[in-house]
C-alpha cells in the first residue's frame, strides 16, 4: 500500500487523489468521444461533466457525513476521506440531468455516452482506495487476503493493520473493469436510447450488493434495522431503475436503428 505518492517534507500527495484524478479524466476522455459520436456537442459534453464531477465531489462528502456525523469534527480528515461513492453518483446524475434538460439535450443519448466513463474512472480510482487502505474489507484466511501494515492508512481512514482481509478494492475494481467492458459493447450494438445506462444500472447494482457483504469499513451506514447498508439499498434502488429502462424503452422491433 501506499497512501502518499509523492513526499515533499512536510507536503504530501495522496495516491487516491492521483488516481482518482487519472480516472475522472480519462473517464471524462471516453465520455466526451463517445458523445460526439452520438452527435452530441463536444463544448456542452465537456461542460457537463465538469458539472458532474463537481457535484460528484460534494454528493460524495454529503452521504459520507449523514453516515458518520462525526466527520462534521474534523473537517481535515472530510477533505481527505475518499466520500460514499453512491453519494456523488446521485449527485453527479441528478445534476447531470438538470444540466441536460436545461440545455434541451437528448437525456437518454446523453446518460448513453455518459456510462462507460463513470465505469472505468470508478474502476481506477478503486486502485487508489487500495493504494490508501481505505474501504477495506472484513478478515479472511483466503490465501489472496491482504495486510496493511502503513500506520498512516490506520491514522487517516481506520484501516485495521496487520489483519488478513478481503481485497475488496481489487474486487470492485475488477467488478468495474467487466461492467465498462459490457457497457462499451452495448453502446456499440444498442437497440434503443437508454440501454446502456439501464444495463449499467443493473449490473453495477448486482455486483456492489454483493460486494457489500465483504466490505468492513463503516462509512456506508445501515437502514432496517443494520439487516443492510445504505449501499445495499441504493443498489437495490438501482437495479429496479436499470430493469424498469429495459422494460419501457426495449423496441418491439430489435431492428430499431439508433444511429446512422
Amino acid at each position: 500500500m501506499l497512501p502518499h505518492f509523492l513526499e515533499f517534507g512536510r507536503f504530501a500527495l495522496p495516491t487516491y487523489g492521483v488516481m482518482a484524478a487519472i480516472g475522472l479524466v480519462v473517464g471524462l476522455i471516453i465520455n466526451v468521444n463517445l458523445a460526439r459520436r452520438d452527435g452530441i456537442d463536444e463544448d456542452f459534453a465537456w461542460n457537463l461533466g465538469l458539472v458532474s464531477i463537481l457535484a460528484g465531489v460534494v454528493g460524495s462528502k454529503l452521504l459520507l457525513v449523514i453516515n458518520e456525523p462525526s466527520y462534521l469534527s474534523h473537517p481535515f480528515s472530510l477533505i481527505q476521506a475518499a466520500g460514499v461513492w453512491y453519494g456523488g453518483f446521485i449527485a453527479a446524475v441528478s445534476v447531470g440531468l438538470l444540466y441536460v434538460a436545461l440545455n434541451k439535450k437528448p437525456l437518454l443519448t446523453t446518460l448513453d455516452a455518459f456510462v462507460p466513463g463513470i465505469a472505468f474512472g470508478h474502476a481506477v480510482g478503486r486502485l487508489g482506495c487500495f493504494a490508501a487502505g481505505c474501504c477495506y474489507g472484513k478478515p479472511t484466511t483466503m490465501p489472496w487476503g491482504v495486510t496493511f501494515t502503513n500506520p498512516l492508512a490506520n491514522s487517516l481512514v481506520g484501516t485495521p493493520l496487520n489483519v488478513r482481509m478481503h481485497p475488496t478494492q481489487i474486487y470492485e475494481f475488477l467488478a468495474e473493469m467487466a461492467v465498462f467492458a459490457v457497457v462499451m459493447w452495448t453502446w456499440k450494438h444498442k437497440k434503443f436510447s437508454g440501454q446502456v445506462f439501464g444495463t449499467y444500472a443493473v449490473l453495477y447494482g448486482i455486483a456492489r450488493f454483493w460486494l457489500e457483504f465483504y466490505r468492513d469499513d463503516p462509512e456506508r451506514g445501515s437502514v432496517f434495522g443494520g439487516l443492510m447498508t445504505v449501499t445495499q439499498l441504493i443498489s437495490i434502488v438501482l437495479v429496479i431503475v436499470g430493469g424498469i429502462m429495459w422494460m419501457r424503452w426495449q423496441p418491439k422491433s430489435a431492428s430499431v436503428p439508433v444511429r446512422g
